[in-house]
C-alpha cells in the first residue's frame, strides 16, 4: 500500500522556499513522491520557470489536478510568529508561506492519488499540471504546458485546481469562473509651463482627474450570472513631478477593470475608447490608452462535474458548497480553453498573509474530498451516469 502523509509532505513542500520563479526543490519533492506512485513525470522549463506535468494511466475520461508550487514572499520574517518557511506545527495548525495557497492543497492530491490507486479506482489517465509561475507574470508556467500538451496530443476531459476557494470554512465555495481583467495605463498630455503663468500652459492632471472620475462613475453592467457587476478601480496616479512652481507636461494614471463574461478585452477596449474619445473632444485634451489583458472572464457549464464535486465536498463536510466566481483571477483561465474546469481547495483566509497557516483537520478532510472526486469521477463519466 502506497500511503501518503499529507501532512507531512505539505511540510516539505513549504519548507522550500520556492518564491516565484525560484523552484528551490519543490518540484523535486513532488516529482520523486508521483515517480514512486507509478506516474509518468515530465519536467518542463520555460525560460526561467520549472514546471512539471505527471501522468498515469493512457485512457480516458482524462481528470488533471492543477496548482502552483511557487508563492509569494513572505516579507519581513521578523513579523511572523515563526520562521515562514519551517513549516511548524502548532495549535492545531500548519504554518509557513505555501500554506493555504496551495501547497498543502497539492499534497492532500498527491496522498488521494495514492489511495485511489492502491484501490485501483483510476480508470482511465490521472494527471497532475503543476507550475512554477502562477503567482508571477504566468507567461511561462500553465499556459505553455498547455500549449505542449496540444502539440503532443493530449487531451484533458476535466481539471480541478487546487487554490483555497473556501472563504471561511471547507465546504464555503467552489469556483466555477473567474472575472476578466484588464489592466490599463491612462495618459494625458498638455503643455508644460510656469505655474504663474497658467495661461501659457495646458495643465494635464484636471483633464486626467476629470476621466478617471467619470470612467470611475459610469457603471459597465449590472452583472451576469454567478458574476457581480464589472468593476473599474484606480491603482495609480503618477505625475513624476520634481518642481514646485512648474505645470508638468504629462499625467499618467493606471487602473484595473474586473469584468464578467458580458465583455471581453477587446469590447472593454472599445467602450473605454468610445468614453475617452468624447471627454477629449469636450475639454480638448489628448490622451493615449495601453491596456493589457490577463485574462478573459469565464464561467464552466459543465453541470455533471459541477454537481459531482459538490457532492463530494458535501458528503465529506456537511455543507452544500456555493458556486461563486467572486476573488481574483488564476490559471484556470488559461484551463477553460482546454476543459470544464473547477476550483476545490482549502480555506484561503491567511492566504499572503504573514502568518499564513491552515488546520491540521482540513488538510486531512481535504485528502479526504478529493478520493472521493477521484473515486466519482471514473464511476460517472466512464459509464456516462
Amino acid at each position: 500500500m502506497s500511503e501518503i502523509d499529507p501532512i507531512e509532505l505539505s511540510r516539505a513542500l513549504i519548507r522550500r522556499p520556492s518564491i516565484t520563479p525560484e523552484d528551490e526543490g519543490a518540484l523535486h519533492i513532488l516529482e520523486s513522491a508521483l515517480s514512486d506512485l507509478g506516474f509518468d513525470c515530465t519536467r518542463l522549463k520555460f525560460e526561467d520557470v520549472d514546471n512539471l506535468y505527471a501522468r498515469i494511466g493512457d485512457g480516458t475520461p482524462h481528470l488533471c489536478f492543477a496548482g502552483h508550487t511557487d508563492v509569494v514572499p513572505p516579507g519581513d520574517a521578523a513579523n511572523w510568529s515563526s520562521e515562514p518557511f519551517s513549516a511548524e506545527i502548532r495549535g492545531g495548525k500548519l504554518w509557513g508561506r505555501g500554506a493555504a495557497d496551495m501547497k498543502s492543497a497539492i499534497a492532500a492530491f498527491v496522498a488521494a492519488a495514492a489511495r485511489a490507486i492502491d484501490k485501483a479506482a483510476v480508470k482511465g489517465s490521472l494527471s497532475f499540471l503543476i507550475t512554477g509561475d502562477e503567482e508571477g507574470a504566468a507567461i511561462n508556467g500553465t499556459r505553455k504546458v498547455l500549449d505542449w500538451l496540444r502539440a503532443k496530443k493530449i487531451s484533458l476531459d476535466h481539471c480541478l485546481v487546487g487554490e483555497p476557494s473556501n472563504p471561511d470554512a471547507m465546504g464555503d465555495m467552489i469556483k466555477v469562473g473567474r472575472r476578466g481583467s484588464i489592466n490599463c495605463w491612462l495618459t494625458v498630455t498638455g503643455k508644460q509651463g510656469h505655474v504663474a503663468y497658467p495661461h501659457r500652459a495646458e495643465n494635464p492632471i484636471p483633464a486626467l482627474m476629470r476621466k478617471l472620475l467619470y470612467l470611475s462613475e459610469t457603471p459597465l453592467d449590472d452583472g451576469y450570472e454567478r458574476f457581480q457587476p464589472s468593476s473599474l478601480q484606480v491603482t495609480d496616479i503618477h505625475i513624476g513631478n520634481p518642481a514646485h512652481n512648474v505645470i508638468p507636461e504629462k499625467a499618467t494614471a493606471r487602473f484595473n477593470i474586473r469584468f464578467n463574461p458580458t465583455w471581453t478585452g477587446a469590447t472593454i477596449e472599445k467602450w473605454l475608447r468610445g468614453k475617452l474619445d468624447v471627454l477629449a473632444s469636450e475639454i480638448g485634451a489628448a490622451y493615449t490608452l495601453d491596456p493589457v489583458v490577463s485574462g478573459e472572464a469565464f464561467l464552466t457549464t459543465d453541470m455533471d462535474f459541477l454537481g459531482l464535486v459538490a457532492d463530494c465536498v458535501e458528503v465529506k463536510t456537511g455543507r452544500r458548497p456555493e458556486y461563486s466566481t467572486s476573488g481574483g483571477t488564476s490559471d484556470a483561465r488559461f484551463i477553460k480553453d482546454h476543459a470544464p474546469v473547477a476550483e476545490f481547495g482549502l480555506v484561503g483566509a491567511t492566504m499572503h498573509q504573514v502568518d499564513e497557516h491552515v488546520a491540521l483537520a482540513d488538510i486531512k478532510m481535504l485528502t479526504d474530498i478529493y478520493e472521493e472526486i477521484i473515486a466519482r469521477y471514473y464511476q460517472r463519466f466512464e459509464t456516462g451516469q
